[in-house]
C-alpha cells in the first residue's frame, strides 16, 4: 500500500523518548522530515543521530506557547515545508485531588493542553494558507474516562480531546484534518515502576484484555496512517489503542 508520504514534514513533540519517539522513527523509515522537539537534549541528538538526513532536533519547553510556536519557523526553514503536527508531550504527575496545588494543575494544562493548543494555532495558519495538513494530538484513556489520582491529568486529555474535535470541525472543508490518538499502557519509561513490579504489573495487565501492554513499535504505524492522504476523509475522530481496556472499563 503507496502511504504517499515520502517527502512530508512533521512536527513531533515529546519526541526524546516514547512514543514521541517511536512517531518520529516510523515518520523518518518512510521518507518523512522530521523537527524532533522536547527538552532533553541528549536523547534528542541520539535521535537526530540516527536518521541524519530526516530528523531535526530543537529543544523545547512545550509549556512555553512562544517557542513552541516557534517550531513551525524551524520547520520551515530546515525543510521548507510543513504537512503534519503531532501533539505528543504530556506529563502525567499523580495525587489525590485535595491535595494537588492550583500550581500543579495550572503546569500540567501549560504542557499538555496550551502548549498543544499554540503550536496547533501557529501550524494552523501554514495549513490552512496551503489547503492541507494534519494535525494528530496524542491523548489518553484517561481522557475519555477520568481515572482516580489523576484528575489534572485526565481533565488535560479529555480537554485535548474535545478541542480536537471543535477544530476538526471548523477546518474540515478547507483540507486539514485534526484527529486524536489515545493510547492505553504502552511499554515506555513512564511506566516503569509498573514494569520493574511484578505484583504491580500482574495487576495492571488484569485491566487489559490483551493480556499485555502495547510496544512502542505499534504507535508508528496508526501515526503513519493518520499523516498519510489515505486518512484525508478522517477527521474529529479519536483513535483508542489500548488492547481493549476501554471497553472493559
Amino acid at each position: 500500500m503507496e502511504l504517499e508520504v515520502a517527502g512530508k514534514v512533521a512536527i513531533v513533540t515529546g519526541a526524546s523518548r516514547g512514543l514521541g519517539y517511536a512517531i518520529a522513527e516510523q515518520y523518518a523509515a518512510e521518507g518523512m522530515k522530521v523537527v524532533a522537539a522536547a527538552r532533553s537534549v541528549d536523547d534528542l541528538e541520539k535521535l537526530a543521530a540516527d536518521h541524519p538526513d530526516a530528523i531535526h532536533a530543537e529543544r523545547c519547553d512545550v509549556s512555553d506557547p512562544v517557542a513552541i510556536a516557534a517550531l513551525v519557523d524551524v520547520a520551515l526553514e530546515r525543510f521548507g515545508r510543513l504537512d503534519v503536527v503531532v501533539n505528543n508531550a504530556g506529563i502525567a504527575p499523580a495525587g489525590s485531588f485535595v491535595d494537588m496545588e492550583i500550581g500543579e494543575w495550572e503546569r500540567i494544562m501549560a504542557v499538555n493542553v496550551i502548549g498543544p493548543v499554540a503550536l496547533t494555532r501557529a501550524a494552523g495558519r501554514h495549513l490552512l494558507d496551503q489547503g492541507h495538513g494534519k494535525v494528530i494530538n496524542v491523548a489518553s484513556l484517561s481522557g475519555m474516562r477520568g481515572k482516580p489520582v489523576l484528575a489534572a491529568y485526565s481533565a488535560s486529555k479529555g480537554a485535548m480531546i474535545r478541542f480536537s474535535e471543535a477544530v476538526a470541525g471548523e477546518w474540515a472543508a478547507k483540507g486539514v484534518q485534526v484527529n486524536v490518538i489515545a493510547p492505553g499502557a504502552f511499554e515506555t519509561a513512564a511506566q516503569s515502576a509498573v514494569l520493574e513490579d511484578p505484583d504491580v504489573l500482574e495487576a495492571r495487565l488484569r485491566k487489559i484484555p490483551a493480556k499485555r501492554m502495547g510496544r512502542i513499535d505499534e504507535i508508528g504505524p496508526l501515526a503513519l496512517y493518520l499523516a498519510s492522504p489515505l486518512s484525508d476523509f478522517v477527521t474529529g475522530s479519536t483513535f483508542v489503542i489500548d488492547g481493549g481496556e476501554f471497553h472493559k472499563l
